[in-house]
């Protein structure tokens, strides 16, 4: 027994499966990740190494070069390039395409283990980050209140910061701006040559003496209980009371060689917001997770905390899942309009409502099932699926309406409606067959690419794949079970429906008269045989010599509605210098663009 036989005998079997897939398909379509492309792991492992206080050649020499030494030889490398400057180490190292990250991270690592005495004493370990898209922030937050800079940036890492990192789906929250609280040292190189200290000896006794440390475990009758010294300093007295050194029996204390303040650290970066400082929150998602979901998410907290703090405000100054749901909606609404306008074509060429119908329903049960399959599949709905859903939207009919018109010219030949769904569907089922394997072929090769090109256009290529196997499915199985039940022959009644029947007759006469309009260009054609050929070859010349005018670029160029603008000053110049020439940019940019709404520097 054939596929539509058992279609058409088991009907309400068929029904459910069908419901079974726009049900799977409806929840895997709540439940897939939305973000503007494809997750893409660029090859490319950055070390990164901070060594304070050194000039770029010092970083060149003791700390660039040697890790570039380290690493250079590792399995898959293929390029290293590396930025020395003052203060830090940069050194990006590229694999070759197909690399597995994580064995390369523990390679570079253990390497790196290696040479990590070679490096200088005051250099911090060397850290390693992976590139990935899904790192890329997704929002930008500004907090701004009735608070000096230190107060400000205090409040956003205790009040706020732990708040936003525990909203599900967000991995880190950084803050930026305003001043940490910072205890000053300031020694006097007098007094410390007069009681025969040096530096060192102060910056170790501070060090060693700032330090809570386990006193081992006291047996106390049945129990033991663990001890510890609370040596860390709570307050500024200790830290001003703390003995150096005992000059003659009499101990020195660190009051004695410095002057303590409570200050903050020194100012290496400002923050300005709107033309005030301010402190800004960089809010990353966890790998995998919902742009939009965590965006929201992140707003609904944004108004709790607003609500529980109205001393300050807390809102948002770039919001990337704008972009991205804008971008995606007006994708899938060409995506729909696409697919009314396929039905509406379909309804002036079969000039029948059933009919119309029946093969509409094609599009909804391919397209909804298709993102079953990619939920299940490990892909995001980005504008690469939905653009490959729009690309399929209009073949998705094609095997339906080959089965329906086969099916009708039964019927309109006698048969009933079981007899020519039957027949119909078996004489077409291996032309449709062919006709979407040899579509869906086409995108096998980009299952075999390797590289960026694989991981941009593989989850499109799947997609039309998965959509072109559903509509073939329901081509086979729902097409014939409805045309068994439902098919009707006969035009519009002119008694009952005459302007039903009017827009029939006339269509019918226009498609009649583009009929015989394609007969006499299709004879024109075969009695000119050498023009036409001569014509397409010079087409097709024509086609290839425009090819270098056609530019090439990696992605197309969007506009999110943002302009950044970089300012550059002479080496050395000092931050306050900068910030009156920022100053004058800023007033500059709001005279001259009055419609700029956020202005973070």
């Amino acid at each position: 027994m054939s596929l539509p036989d058992l279609a058409i005998r088991r009907s309400v079997t068929i029904y459910i499966c069908c419901a079974l897939v726009v049900l799977l398909g409806a929840i895997s379509f709540q439940r897939l990740p939305i973000d503007l492309m494809p997750d893409i792991e660029f090859p490319r492992i950055t070390v990164n190494t901070n060594y304070s206080g050194a000039a770029p050649e010092e970083i060149e020499t003791l700390v660039t070069r040697r890790i570039e030494n380290a690493v250079g030889s590792a399995p898959g490398v293929e390029e290293i390039t590396s930025t020395s400057q003052e203060g830090s180490s940069r050194v990006i190292v590229a694999f070759a395409w197909g690399t597995d990250l994580d064995e390369a991270t523990n390679e570079l690592r253990t390497r790196l283990d290696r040479v990590r005495n070679q490096l200088p004493d005051g250099s911090d370990p060397p850290q390693l980050f992976k590139f990935d898209t899904s790192q890329f922030p997704v929002l930008f937050l500004a907090v701004t209140g009735n608070m000096n800079s230190k107060d400000l940036r205090t409040f956003a890492e205790d009040q706020i910061q732990y708040r936003i990192e525990r909203v599900p789906g967000v991995g880190q929250a950084s803050v930026q701006g305003g001043l940490r609280r910072e205890i000053q040292v300031n020694l006097s190189l007098e007094k410390l040559r007069a009681y025969n200290l040096s530096l060192n000896q102060v910056v170790n006794v501070i060090r060693s003496e700032n330090a809570n440390r386990p006193a081992g475990p006291v047996q106390e009758g049945r129990f033991e209980i663990l001890l510890r010294t609370q040596g860390q300093f709570e307050g500024l007295d200790q830290v001003q009371n703390l003995v150096l050194t005992t000059r003659g029996g009499v101990p020195v204390y660190l009051r004695d060689v410095a002057e303590i303040a409570d200050g903050t650290e020194e100012e290496r970066r400002i923050i300005r917001i709107n033309g005030q400082p301010g402190v800004r929150m960089i809010i990353q998602k966890q790998s995998g997770s919902n742009t939009v979901a965590v965006a929201r998410a992140v707003r609904d907290e944004i108004e709790k905390i607003n609500r529980d703090f109205p001393a300050t405000r807390v809102w948002i100054l770039r919001d990337t899942s704008t972009f991205i749901e804008n971008s995606i909606w007006t994708v899938g609404e060409h995506a729909i309009l696409g697919a009314g306008l396929a039905v509406l074509i379909l309804l002036v060429f079969l000039r029948n409502l059933g009919s119309t119908l029946i093969v509409s329903l094609a599009i909804p049960i391919s397209l909804i099932g298709t993102f079953a399959l990619l939920y299940f599949s490990g892909f995001t709905l980005n504008t690469v699926t939905l653009g490959g859903l729009a690309l399929g939207v209009g073949r998705l009919v094609d095997d339906a309406i080959v089965v329906l018109e086969n099916t009708f010219r039964h019927r309109e030949a006698g048969k009933s409606k079981i007899e020519a769904a039957s027949i119909g569907t078996q004489e077409v089922g291996a032309a449709i067959i062919a006709a979407t394997l040899t579509t869906v072929v086409v995108f096998l090769p980009i299952a075999f690419i390797s590289g960026l090109a694989s991981v941009m256009f593989r989850p499109m290529a799947f997609t039309v794949a998965f959509a072109l196997m559903c509509s073939l499915f329901v081509a086979l199985t729902l097409i014939p079970v409805l045309t068994s039940k439902y098919l009707r022959v006969e035009p519009p009644s002119a008694e009952r429906h005459p302007f039903l029947r009017s827009i029939a007759v006339r269509t019918g006469n226009t498609l009649e008269r583009m009929d015989i309009a394609y007969q006499n260009a299709l004879a024109w054609a075969l009695h000119h045989r050498k023009t036409v050929i001569l014509g397409s070859a010079v087409a097709m010349a024509v086609s290839f010599l425009m090819v270098p005018y056609i530019g090439v670029e990696l992605m197309p160029e969007t506009d999110e509605g943002e302009v950044s603008v970089n300012i550059e000053m002479p080496a050395g110049t000092r931050l306050p210098v900068t910030q009156e020439v920022v100053v004058r940019t800023e007033e500059f940019i709001r005279k001259e663009v009055p419609e700029v709404e956020n202005l973070s520097t």
